[in-house]
């Protein structure tokens, strides 16, 4: 199983938000370069990076996220903020393994599946979930389609995985959506990325158990609740289908 440390870019600083709410940072470095590279060094294979700002619609991170891209050397997937097909292609462009995309695919499903076809196995589509309906715009609307039919609509686009957030766990290190997680791997053949709520080596055995292809690590990691080579020893017991990069840029 794949591990993604989060590197949460707001106002050109590494944060981590409660339940995506703006008002409730908490700041662990002013440099997002210099966490990308400590998770880096500590082993991880992929970074996932988030412009926020980009995601609530209230400016963007890009010179950032182009200087995270520029020093890793790992694959990076970047998300936030991503909602037409210049800005994806920008992103893939500067550096990115792949790109994730949320609000517009929700929106707009025949463009996920138009950007699918032109990025293959580059495109994640973001499935966020608050109470059992799919979140968008920096997840503070809920619409009336829950996670499932979304993943249903957009399978035979074939993305290279769903990115399935629980929002209510997200920072709250109150374990993952377990149940969400398996619906979705039993909905459709994509690889699903486990995200939001994960606290304990517990969770990641869990999620493998689960059959989640990678998951999605940032508050345990930055509280120092959950060691990365621990938590990296224990999703490598369990399989993936997802790899850190593209076979078409190995």
């Amino acid at each position: 199983m794949l591990l993604y440390p989060a590197v949460d870019i707001a106002k050109g600083r590494c944060v981590r938000l409660l339940q995506g709410r703006p008002e409730d940072e908490t700041v662990y470095y002013e440099n997002p370069v210099e966490a990308a590279l400590h998770w880096e060094k500590l082993g991880a294979r992929a970074l996932h990076v988030v412009d926020l700002d980009g995601a609530l619609a209230r400016g963007d991170n890009a010179g950032a996220v182009e200087q995270v891209l520029a020093r890793c050397r790992a694959p990076v997937q970047v998300a936030g903020g991503l909602r037409s097909a210049p800005a994806v292609r920008r992103v893939l462009d500067a550096g990115a393994t792949r790109a994730v995309v949320g609000t517009r695919a929700a929106r707009d499903p025949q463009w996920a599946r138009e950007l699918c076809e032109e990025f293959p196995d580059r495109i994640v589509i973001a499935i966020d979930a608050r109470e059992g309906r799919v979140a968008v715009e920096g997840w503070k609307e809920t619409t009336d389609m829950s996670p499932v039919e979304l993943a249903e609509q957009l399978a035979e686009s074939r993305p290279a995985a769903f990115l399935y957030t629980d929002v209510m766990r997200d920072g709250m290190l109150s374990r993952p959506h377990f149940e969400g997680v398996e619906r979705l791997l039993e909905a459709s053949s994509v690889p699903v990325i486990a995200s939001g709520g994960i606290s304990c080596l517990d969770d990641i055995a869990q999620l493998g158990r689960c059959g989640a292809d990678a998951a999605v690590v940032g508050k345990a990691l930055y509280e120092g609740a959950l060691e990365l080579g621990a938590a990296l020893r224990i999703a490598a017991d369990h399989p993936s289908r997802l790899q850190p990069s593209p076979v078409s840029l190995c």
